[in-house]
């Protein structure tokens, strides 16, 4: 018979008519002819759910003409790799095989599978008899039943998840022709009832006794324990027997070679579950022997797991309480772990102990966990369980080594213990660099140091030389301390950015032009230098294509220039340069959050400071005064979270000219706006001189210098603050006019008073 898809209009459901033979499905291309099969007649079943589906019956040609392979028909769901009989006409093979039909109906009617159409090879949707409570028309629960060929053999299964029931029968095959399971009676197994004497147990011999004596267990500890052996051929055994509120419910044996075995079908509880009724501290170990040597050592309230340890930490989620096989006997034993306050997890000390004990914790809560560290064996080796303590060390060891128990380690809680030695060695200033590093200039140290882990965002107006004083501090970093550095500067081309990082390392100009002024031009041998310099100092981050890199790419790039080349600082100039996509949903706030979170623990995890170079924002009636770190465009999180934030700025007010009058040039303001570590530096501004003929250099500069004439007389501090005070008055005066902005007029008038406590300040210096 073949096998064809039929689609039945009262139910919906497309359904696969097979049966199985020896020979597979044949293509027959043009010369494959059918006839319908004459249908049975239609009877009703209240269990039917869906009608039987309709054979077809073929008619084969004498041989076969095409060549091509067989192929398998595929429906929703279903698929049949089953194969088709040759018809079998007439002859005592037919009684036969209606005989065998016969004698599956009624051992399918026993079981409750009633079916109006019992043709071979078909298959049926009906209503699972093992769930009664649902109506005739509910499909929540079918039965799928296949019959084999010639009626061999008969098979279902039900496909409801919280029934399952599956099995089979044959029409000759002794009393054990039917079989069955269901998913239920898989999860309630009947535990078996022992005893001790069921279980044929005897006490002790004295070689056994002896045996635990070398271990320093005593014959009390055994009895009390109810230690027994049972005699297995002509071995003995020791017998651990597993009790709860004085009922043997498991027994546990152990060889001479060490292997254990246990008795089947019974509950998975702790070895010694009745020591610990009421207690507060718990003690777990990982075999029996330890439990008593515990016992051995004072502890009572000890018990032994009953299956030994894992290989190590599975990486799977944590099943739940009917999945969790390996563990039943935790959560068989719950009611006793709930009422302790404190859990000390005593397992071995090799990985498999170990990997017990984060499975054990994990189950029943780190948080009242205690983890044992076992002491020294000798000068090399650690005891590795409880009972080797007790042998080697004696038991004021094992009792020192329980009461010395540490909280279990929770991934993202500590305590300051855990960081003693660091906290020494930053008191003793062993680590290195912990008041910072210097900048180079004495100008700027009392305001600023550079600290590595820590994040510094910097900004100010375009072309107020943001990159040029950053790239000028790398400088002053490499020569002082041999820092490294990778560099992340989207709007420098390479070759530019070498010229600048080399003229400042050679102080010579790289090309014979006009900004060099009359400054000779680096020799050759001069840039071969500069260019290992450059080879061994800094390590280009940099994205060849059109994408833009983002933040994740660009700290992943980092990391391993860290790694390798054991970089101890980062530059991102700027953050415009970086692809900011973010879900719909998220705010630009949220998301500079979580970047400048990112940035900071890569900055803190591999000890390397980030300088961040950041735009303001659109600056509107800007009178040339320096921006604030809340002028940064994006997000106020840029001040927020950064350790330092810094403002390069220059003076571009054409009115006022230079706020103070300097013995060099003066050029650039570095504005110390935020510093977390008071260490490092304060909240502060500092000047350098920005030298364009000697290759773009900074030198420190003399801040707030009044020139007096050496003619005058010297005038005492009070009159020279009457005068200043006298010519700043006529000064607000003058300029106060009414075709300026008020912000403008605000602006000049507070200038000048910060100009005048300045030169107020420095004349109180002065001898």
């Amino acid at each position: 018979m073949l096998r064809f898809a039929h689609y039945n209009s009262q139910t919906h459901l497309r359904k696969l008519v097979f049966s199985s033979s020896n020979i597979g499905l044949l293509h027959m291309g043009s010369k494959l002819f059918l006839k319908p099969a004459t249908p049975s007649s239609p009877l009703s079943s209240r269990r039917h759910l869906y009608n039987s589906c309709k054979c077809l019956v073929p008619t084969f040609c004498s041989k076969p003409i095409s060549k091509i392979r067989p192929y398998f028909l595929k429906t929703n769901g279903f698929t049949s790799n089953a194969t088709v009989p040759a018809p079998v006409h007439g002859g005592d093979s037919e009684v036969k095989n209606f005989r065998k039909l016969e004698i599956l109906r009624r051992k399918l009617e026993e079981l409750g599978i009633e079916m109006d159409t019992f043709t071979p090879g078909q298959h049926n949707h009906l209503q699972c008899p093992m769930v009664s409570f649902i109506t005739c028309y509910s499909v929540a629960c079918q039965l799928y039943r296949s019959l084999a060929s010639a009626g061999s053999g008969a098979s279902w299964t039900c496909f409801r998840a919280k029934c399952g029931w599956s099995g089979g029968t044959r029409p000759f095959a002794g009393r054990n022709s039917t079989y069955e399971s269901s998913i239920q009676d898989n999860k309630v197994k009947q535990k078996r009832e022992i005893t001790v004497e069921s279980l044929k147990l005897e006490p002790l011999c004295s070689e056994l006794i002896g045996y635990f004596a070398e271990r320093l267990i005593s014959a009390e500890t055994l009895q009390r324990n109810r230690v027994m052996q049972k005699s297995y051929g002509s071995q003995i055994m020791i017998a651990f027997t597993y009790w709860r509120n004085g009922v043997l419910t498991s027994c546990k044996y152990r060889d001479s070679n060490k292997k254990f075995l246990q008795e089947r079908d019974t509950e998975k509880i702790f070895y010694g579950l009745d020591d610990i009724k009421e207690a507060d501290d718990v003690i777990i170990v990982e075999g029996e022997i330890d439990k008593l040597a515990m016992e051995e050592a004072g502890f009572r309230t000890c018990v032994s797991v009953p299956d030994g340890a894992p290989p190590k930490v599975s990486s799977k989620e944590l099943p739940s309480e009917e999945k969790d096989t390996k563990y039943q006997y935790l959560w068989n034993c719950k009611e006793y772990l709930n009422k302790a306050s404190r859990i000390i997890l005593a397992t071995d000390g090799d990985p498999p102990g170990q990997a017990l004990a984060e499975e054990i914790a994990r189950r029943i809560g780190r948080e009242r966990c205690w983890r044992v560290k076992w002491p020294k064996k000798n000068k090399e080796e650690y005891c590795k369980d409880a009972n080797e303590v007790l042998m080697f060390l004696g038991p004021n060891a094992l009792r020192e080594a329980i009461e010395n128990a540490e909280l279990y380690p929770i991934r993202g809680l500590f305590n300051f213990r855990d960081y003693f030695n660091e906290i020494d060695d930053y008191y003793n200033r062993t680590l290195g660099y912990e008041c910072g590093v210097s900048t180079g200039w004495r100008a700027l140290n009392e305001l600023y140091k550079v600290m590595p882990g820590e994040l510094t965002i910097i900004t100010g107006v375009p072309n107020s030389g943001k990159s040029e004083w950053i790239d000028a501090l790398l400088c002053n970093l490499n020569s002082s301390v041999g820092w490294k550095f990778a560099l992340c500067s989207m709007e420098n081309r390479v070759r530019e950015h070498a010229r600048k990082l080399l003229e400042k390392h050679i102080k010579k100009p790289f090309f014979d032009a006009r900004y060099g002024g009359s400054v000779e031009r680096m020799s050759v041998e001069e840039l071969e230098e500069g260019k290992r310099w450059l080879n061994d100092t800094f390590y280009l981050i940099r994205c060849e294509d059109d994408k833009l890199p983002s933040v994740n790419w660009v700290l992943d790039l980092a990391k391993a220039a860290v790694l390798r080349h054991g970089v101890r600082g980062l530059v991102i100039d700027p953050y415009n340069e970086l692809d900011h996509q973010r879900p719909i949903s998220m705010t630009e706030t949220e998301y500079v959050s979580q970047m400048l979170t990112l940035v900071k623990r890569f900055a803190q995890h591999h000890a390397c400071h980030v300088w961040f170079v950041a735009h303001p924002r659109q600056l509107h009636n800007w009178v040339g005064a320096p921006p604030n770190l809340y002028d940064i465009s994006g997000s106020a999180h840029f001040i927020n979270k950064c350790d330092n934030g810094i403002v390069i700025h220059r003076n571009r007010d054409p009115e006022t000219g230079p706020l103070i009058k300097y013995r060099h040039n003066p050029n650039v303001w570095v504005c110390v706006r935020k510093v977390r570590n008071k260490v490092v530096g304060t909240i502060g501004d500092a000047a350098l001189s920005y030298n364009r003929y000697k290759t773009s250099i900074y030198i420190n500069m003399v801040v707030a210098e009044v020139v007096i004439p050496q003619e005058e007389p010297k005038k005492d501090v009070e009159e020279s603050k009457k005068d200043v005070q006298e010519d700043c008055q006529v000064k607000e005066v003058e300029d106060d006019d009414n075709s300026k902005p008020k912000t403008v007029q605000k602006a000049l008038l507070t200038r000048k008073r910060a100009t005048f406590f300045l030169i107020l300040r420095s004349l109180r210096k002065r001898p």
